[in-house]
């Protein structure tokens, strides 16, 4: 996924999430004053809240229009590239040469890698990025919530300064969502209008186990937010796996 436009209103979207929260939670995973190679980063607020707590975070994305958003934070807050830096990079295909002690990826980035083989691409690079013993963190959007809460619905909101029109479609057989997106975004007296079209799939967590010891790992997977084990219903999947 090449985000455009999208990048540039992806933060108001996201406005109402617990960034702070889930940086909590996934710090819990994680040793004190670990390196941390980030994929699928975004608009670098995570990555900003995990340096924060103390890591050295490399984050990357394969999105020139979410590096630059987050490159213009950063210029703002005044965050040394010594604690956080930002390059881009596919997460299938992450930058030889440097062992981290963890890779992360947060809220939704293996959703977006539509097939079995883009996710295992992912692990494999991800393993060999990691050193001994170390671990690699994400988590995805449930089978259950693409299929049952997003699948085959449509959304609005008629924000003042950018309003929106999601249709999403489920294909129950190759596990795909297409999401539809209209946006709306404010400039003077008029709104202008992009539009935005994201493909995810619904791995389920039979399908990750799977894949992650294919490659390498040894897999958990919890309820988000949670140290247990993941519930039919649950709408958000975190798993951890320690290369092995």
């Amino acid at each position: 996924m090449q985000y455009g436009e999208f990048a540039f209103v992806y933060d108001t979207l996201m406005k109402d999430v617990d960034r702070g929260g889930w940086a909590d939670y996934v710090s819990g995973f994680i040793p004190e004053g670990a390196s941390l190679l980030e994929c699928a980063c975004g608009t670098g607020e995570m990555s900003f809240k995990l340096a924060r707590r103390g890591f050295s975070v490399t984050a990357s994305d394969v999105s020139e229009g979410m590096l630059a958003v987050a490159a213009e934070k950063q210029r703002g807050l005044g965050l040394a590239r010594a604690d956080l830096k930002f390059i881009k990079a596919d997460m299938r295909s992450l930058p030889e040469g440097k062992k981290y002690d963890c890779v992360v990826c947060l809220c939704d980035g293996v959703n977006y890698l539509a097939s079995r083989t883009d996710v295992k691409k992912f692990f494999s690079s991800a393993h060999a990025s990691l050193k001994d013993g170390g671990l690699l963190l994400f988590d995805i959007s449930s089978r259950y919530k693409l299929e049952n809460v997003l699948g085959n619905n449509t959304f609005a909101d008629d924000g003042r300064e950018l309003a929106y029109m999601w249709q999403n479609a489920y294909d129950a057989k190759t596990k795909l969502i297409e999401m539809k997106l209209s946006f709306f975004k404010k400039n003077g007296a008029k709104y202008e209008r992009f539009d935005e079209t994201h493909i995810q799939r619904a791995h389920s967590v039979r399908e990750i186990s799977s894949w992650l010891r294919e490659t390498g790992f040894e897999p958990a997977a919890y309820g988000f937010m949670t140290l247990e084990q993941p519930k039919d219903t649950d709408e958000r999947i975190q798993f951890t796996a320690r290369k092995i």
